[in-house]
């Protein structure tokens, strides 16, 4: 009996492919914060993109004033379609974007229209990307949210290097092609590489350098057997954290506090990047945004936090961290801006400390200083200002913050507070 008589005749399907966008054109209609996230994976495919819409979120006006996309700021006109491989509508304007699909049907271009299933021609799927490793996780459309927390898991479960085994690989398999070039002697590339990928472990090809690869060329010529082939790996600098020890002396898990900064991965710094990349597992907080989460590839546990149960919720990757450390894992951190502005990130640190890990401290971008900063706004400026003055709006019982007498030549810098402006 066929496997489809058990199958869900609402749960639909779709066909994986991955599409070669390479200086193809692909046009976006409007402006927001979904046609960003759009025109994002249109440039790392390396398309070429045109954004049709009157005005542009703060990172679309971005790319628009630096020349990585091409920009019309106007409505969308039946013309705009004219030399595009692609169309992508992210408009409020349901009729409007139902218009533009029909006309693509017509003219055989692919489209998608943001958030209505029934006009797209393909969806966008929740992707994990490592060099040329791209894994894709698709629901249908149906929970794209959950679709990310499953491609997490998923990345989370490869070895590590993955992508950079790929990338060696596949130099190897150039240099191969280069002294072995007739296409009769096809089936014997393959077959040799096919021993080559299917039984050297992922983390030893990661680690191949340029002169493992010329023993690995010479092997080829001989037709020796890779198995047979040894391989000195130089090996790598260990990275600078402190770990815990158990109650025999023996070495246990290291800890890094890392600070995300102000949400947007390209201001992460080169550090904590790394530590996220090496990390085995990554306890964050859960206003970390999802553009930061989206490199990680281990597991991440999220902090649970809801009104009335922050210390509750800091108690929980308490336990998960001292569990993670105690199994020799590497763990990671991970608090929204700096840890040591109004981020509970001393408290943490003296408890690991009782506990006996010392943890390395990666600080982030502040928001107090660089929130302003990213909008044009200098908190200190020559002549105007010559001090800052950083409160918190969420203290303690609810208490407003505590504000100096008035000094006009300070800049006073209010965190956490959009709920609680009009009563400071």
């Amino acid at each position: 009996m066929s496997d489809t008589t058990f199958r869900d005749p609402q749960s639909g399907g779709s066909l994986i492919l991955a599409w070669q966008a390479k200086a193809k054109t692909i046009l976006v209609v409007g402006g927001g914060a979904v046609a960003a996230g759009r025109v994002f994976s249109a440039l790392e495919a390396d398309a070429h993109v045109t954004v049709v819409a009157p005005e542009l979120c703060a990172e679309l006006q971005c790319r628009a004033d630096s020349k990585q996309i091409q920009w019309h700021q106007r409505i969308f006109k039946d013309k705009d379609l004219a030399g595009a491989d692609m169309v992508l509508t992210a408009i409020n304007d349901g009729d409007e974007s139902r218009r533009i699909a029909t006309i693509c049907r017509a003219q055989r271009i692919p489209v998608n229209a943001a958030d209505i299933n029934d006009l797209c021609d393909f969806w966008f799927m929740s992707t994990h990307r490592d060099h040329s490793v791209q894994i894709a996780v698709s629901t249908n459309s149906k929970a794209p949210r959950l679709a990310n927390r499953i491609r997490r898991q998923v990345a989370s479960a490869l070895p590590r290097g993955t992508g950079l085994a790929v990338e060696q690989i596949g130099r190897l398999r150039r240099r191969i092609r280069e002294v072995d070039p007739s296409p009769a002697n096809g089936k014997r590339r393959m077959t040799w590489l096919t021993q080559l990928c299917d039984y050297w472990p992922i983390e030893q090809l990661a680690r191949l350098d340029s002169d493992n690869i010329d023993d690995l060329l010479d092997a080829y010529v001989q037709q020796a057997d890779p198995k047979s082939v040894k391989i000195a790996h130089k090996s790598a600098p260990a990275s600078p954290v402190l770990g815990g020890s158990d109650e025999h002396g023996a070495a246990s898990g290291s800890l890094v506090l890392v600070g995300a900064g102000v949400g947007d991965p390209d201001l992460l710094t080169v550090r904590a990047h790394r530590e996220l990349l090496q990390a085995d597992i990554v306890l964050a907080d859960k206003l970390i945004p999802e553009p930061v989460l989206s490199i990680i590839k281990c597991e991440v546990y999220t902090a649970r936090k809801f009104p009335g149960a922050a210390s509750e919720a800091q108690d929980d990757l308490n336990r998960r961290g001292l569990e993670e450390l105690a199994k020799g894992k590497r763990v990671v951190r991970l608090k929204q801006g700096d840890p040591f502005v109004y981020g509970r990130g001393g408290e943490e640190i003296l408890f690991y400390r009782s506990h006996g890990y010392e943890a390395q401290v990666v600080p982030g971008l502040s928001s107090a200083i660089n929130g302003p900063g990213l909008c044009g706004i200098p908190v200190t400026h020559r002549g105007v200002a010559d001090q800052v003055l950083i409160v918190s709006g969420a203290n303690r019982d609810g208490d407003l913050p505590v504000v100096p007498e008035y000094l006009d030549t300070r800049t006073l810098v209010v965190l956490m507070a959009v709920k609680r402006l009009p009563a400071i």
